[in-house]
């Protein structure tokens, strides 16, 4: 068997934090984010890319009206209801449709999505779930499953395969309500240390991964990807940390750790999983796209030399 690049995509604009992230501030970095889609897909077209696009339910709407007939007849009672965003509806900061609110609406984006071949649709849940958070209960998450299948069919015509969990909060105990509802695939998360470790200081381990190598290899074999009860565990493998100013310097050593990471993929016919948001090419998304051009033209020649095809998270199901 040969080994594969996968790329998969948290889809979910300002509903990826809409408890943190104030909009004002934040519009610019959006409407790039609206542009960098499109650009992403003009690359993953001409390189021949797969792509998992994981996207938030409430992005699938062209409108209002549309969207809240899905709403399912329970929301996730988390402890924490900042982390609730149907309170943005009721509180009015939802526009009634794409063209009035670019931010929480994507309709246009995905029909151009699926557009493009080898782009998967797949699920981010419907509300950005949070699936380890006090207060929530695996009732709310079921209906939260069942109203994205329900819009997806009906805009779509499309019954999702792959899930991610949103913020990687990954609830093994729901698996069993991931699979009823249809899903094959799900995204689990690198299986090293600093991605078990709930330590808040955590992140600057996974930030200092992405120069050196402090853990174990991040690509994964055949034998490693887990399937029970007809669901395929699908690891991840690096998150592509976005470019800023103040690590300009450090840029070309993430690249190259990138490389090399892909390229011992290859020749031990391995699968090697890169992640990120679109959103994260929000800020400075020339210099992102370039780099990401830069690895997608290394992989086309891995793929020549080597035989290292591209994949999309659905192509593992069983």
């Amino acid at each position: 068997m040969d080994g594969s690049f996968i790329i998969s995509l948290d889809f979910e604009l300002h509903w990826g934090g809409a408890e943190k992230w104030d909009l004002i501030q934040k519009k610019d970095y959006f409407l790039n984010t609206r542009k960098v889609v499109l650009e992403l897909l003009k690359l993953f077209d001409e390189y021949n890319i797969r792509v998992t696009w994981a996207t938030v339910g409430f992005l699938f709407s062209p409108s209002l009206e549309e969207l809240k007939s899905f709403f399912p007849s329970q929301q996730p009672m988390y402890e924490n209801q900042e982390l609730n965003y149907y309170k943005l509806f009721e509180g009015k900061q939802v526009g009634v449709n794409e063209t009035d609110d670019p931010f929480h609406f994507a309709n246009s984006l995905l029909n151009e999505i699926i557009k493009i071949k080898g782009q998967e649709l797949a699920s981010h849940t419907f509300c950005h779930y949070y699936c380890n958070e006090d207060g929530q209960t695996k009732e709310q998450f079921d209906l939260d499953l069942k109203a994205t299948q329900d819009i997806s069919v009906h805009l779509f015509n499309k019954k999702l395969k792959s899930l991610v969990f949103p913020r990687n909060q990954f609830n093994e105990t729901y698996l069993s309500v991931i699979k009823e509802n249809g899903y094959s695939v799900i995204r689990t998360n690198p299986k090293v240390w600093f991605w078990k470790s709930k330590n808040k200081l955590i992140f600057l381990a996974r930030a200092l991964d992405t120069l050196f190598s402090i853990s174990k290899r991040l690509s994964f074999s055949d034998k490693e990807i887990i399937s029970e009860n007809g669901l395929v565990k699908l690891p991840a493998s690096r998150f592509l940390r976005p470019y800023t100013e103040k690590e300009k310097v450090i840029q070309n050593i993430k690249i190259k750790r990138i490389k090399s990471e892909m390229y011992n993929a290859a020749i031990n016919k391995e699968h090697y999983h890169l992640w990120w948001h679109p959103h994260n090419f929000g800020s400075f998304p020339k210099e992102n796209l370039a780099q990401l051009k830069e690895i997608l033209g290394y992989h086309r020649s891995l793929n020549q030399k080597y035989t290292f095809p591209s994949k999309n998270m659905g192509d593992f199901k069983k």
